[in-house]
């Protein structure tokens, strides 16, 4: 009798502590996203920003992403779709560098991503974003090395690494909006988005 109360009891506390684990087990809830673009110059090759829908709202989310270049500035924006399940494969060079708003593009510089369930672009009128979890992403960059290397014509090389989670404030959120709809107000270029079922 001892034998099966011990059995339950412990049947019964690995149940709670599976519980507990399933529990605490909730997710990556981030919105926001920050990567980085270097060596965007012809003679090297071009980098990529991936992003997928995890699937968990089961719906269509948008990558509302923001360029800027090395001083700061914002250089493009657009608002990517992607379905459930769905991948966005973005060329830096192609999609998000191509049509400056100044005309210069830059070598360098940083990327931004909102995840959102509204699209925020010129399609809508640049309607603010909804943040909503669901979206993943990793970037490729283009190094520069002294000697040549597997992973690229000399004297480039290239890494992945997944998108820095970030911290959306009001303020920054705002920000990205309105840079966005100046842009397009004073360009008409946003960046472009390559259909998910596509490459670039």
């Amino acid at each position: 009798m001892k034998r099966l109360g011990f059995l339950l009891f412990l049947v019964l506390m690995l149940g709670i502590a599976s519980g507990t684990a399933l529990a605490q087990n909730v997710g990556d809830n981030s919105v926001y996203f920050v990567t980085y673009y270097a060596n965007n110059v012809a003679a090297a090759p071009d980098a990529t920003l991936r992003i997928v829908n995890d699937g968990d709202t089961f719906g269509v989310l948008w990558a509302s992403i923001y360029v800027f270049d090395d001083s700061q500035e914002l250089t493009e924006c657009c608002s990517c779709r992607i379905t459930a399940d769905g991948l966005l494969s973005e060329s830096v060079r192609k999609n998000l560098t191509a049509t400056p708003i100044n005309g210069a593009i830059k070598t360098r510089g940083v990327i931004k991503v909102i995840s959102s369930s509204t699209e925020s672009d010129v399609n809508t009128g640049f309607a603010p974003n909804t943040p909503t979890p669901g979206l993943r992403g990793w970037a490729t960059h283009i190094q520069s090395v002294a000697n040549a290397t597997p992973f690229g014509p000399a004297p480039y090389s290239q890494t992945e690494d997944e998108l820095a989670d970030s911290n959306l404030g009001a303020p920054e959120k705002a920000f990205l909006e309105q840079l966005c709809l100046f842009d397009n107000l004073l360009s008409g270029k946003p960046c472009t988005c390559t259909p998910e079922d596509k490459d670039f």
